[in-house]
């Protein structure tokens, strides 16, 4: 729970970038065997998705988003002092996407970091956000989330393949005035579940080989029954105890931004938690699941539509590999560039 005493810690702007190639079900279905267009959109109400191009990798995308996200906050790069990329396709095992955005940016000094809780990051990071900015008052952070799953993905694995596109999303987070900005952010992993969402080889355990390339062992693997299980199992709890300790009611909520794994998945998750009544943000159907990505993208898509205006109560809700939840409660505080909108 926030100290009261703490400063109010909120959203000062927020921003996005997809990449400009479309790719639609018959594009998908063209590349994988035996679905038809019906099939992806019966079961994942997914019609299109973007796709990186060859020359862009994920900093690339990750510093356009903080580019929009810095100018709706009306704040230049020099102004930030913490960059935090959540990210689970880095452009490189090291040195951190973070370091590589930073310098995009030209954020010079800003201390960088990754951060992988896979899709559940980018509420990992406004969680870290929020703390470096309640203990350096005046202090600014961008928190960004990436992904370019297109160049992970496995073909001839129809269940996920149909899913995943590309994008990133951004947020400056600073300090608002009492009573905005973030209420109270929970979060909890599942390690037990940990085999439902992985890239099996790359790493220390299984190190990169000629074997492990030609097993096709550094695709995106995920178990979708089994994801969609541990979901209706966890998340509506971890929301309904998030909104009693922060003595929200549910009829309370506004606008609900889910990650956006799948559109079908995601209308039974928004019933199961009782969230009918808020506004369910959706983007899935053209942008697909940007994985880390996928909250900010949404959050920034609604802001930008006029589906969050200043004071509604905003629920962000997040859930990937690990298997990592995050939710985040949050009054809205309307960017420098809302506030100069006639």
């Amino acid at each position: 729970m926030t100290n009261s005493t703490a400063p109010a810690v909120g959203i000062l702007g927020t921003g996005s970038y997809l990449p400009v190639r479309v790719v639609d079900n018959e594009e998908i279905v063209a590349r994988v065997p035996d679905i038809t267009v019906d099939w992806i959109e019966s079961r994942t109400a997914i019609y299109t998705r973007r796709y990186a191009a060859a020359d862009e990798a994920t900093s690339d995308l990750a510093a356009k988003a903080a580019r929009a996200a810095l100018e709706r906050a009306g704040l230049t790069p020099a102004a930030i002092d913490y960059v935090i990329v959540s990210t689970s396709t880095g452009d490189f095992p090291q040195p951190p996407t973070a370091s590589l955005v930073q310098h995009l940016l030209g954020a010079q000094d800003a201390a960088c970091f990754d951060v992988n809780a896979v899709c559940a990051g980018f509420v990992y990071g406004l969680e870290l956000a929020r703390g470096l900015v309640t203990a350096n008052p005046g202090a600014r952070a961008l928190v960004i989330g990436a992904d370019v799953y297109s160049r992970i993905l496995n073909y001839d694995d129809r269940r996920t393949a149909v899913l995943l596109g590309d994008g990133a999303g951004a947020v400056v987070v600073g300090e608002v005035p009492p009573g905005q900005g973030i209420i109270d952010i929970a979060l909890s992993t599942h390690g037990e579940a940990q085999d439902l969402i992985k890239v099996p080889a790359g790493g220390s355990r299984v190190p990169t080989s000629a074997q492990t390339v030609a097993a096709g062992e550094h695709f995106f693997t995920m178990h979708g029954r089994g994801v969609r299980d541990f979901v209706m199992d966890n998340v509506p709890p971890m929301l309904h105890k998030l909104l009693a300790r922060a003595g929200v009611d549910l009829a309370d909520v506004d606008c609900f931004v889910p990650h956006q794994a799948n559109g079908v998945l995601l209308g039974q998750l928004a019933e199961r938690c009782g969230l009918t009544r808020a506004r369910t943000h959706l983007v899935v159907g053209k942008y697909g699941n940007t994985g880390s990505a996928s909250v900010p993208v949404a959050l920034d898509d609604a802001v930008r539509a006029g589906a969050i205006g200043a004071g509604d109560v905003v629920l962000l809700s997040a859930f990937g590999g690990g298997m990592s939840v995050g939710s985040c409660l949050l009054r809205w505080t309307p960017a420098a560039a809302e506030r100069s909108t006639p």
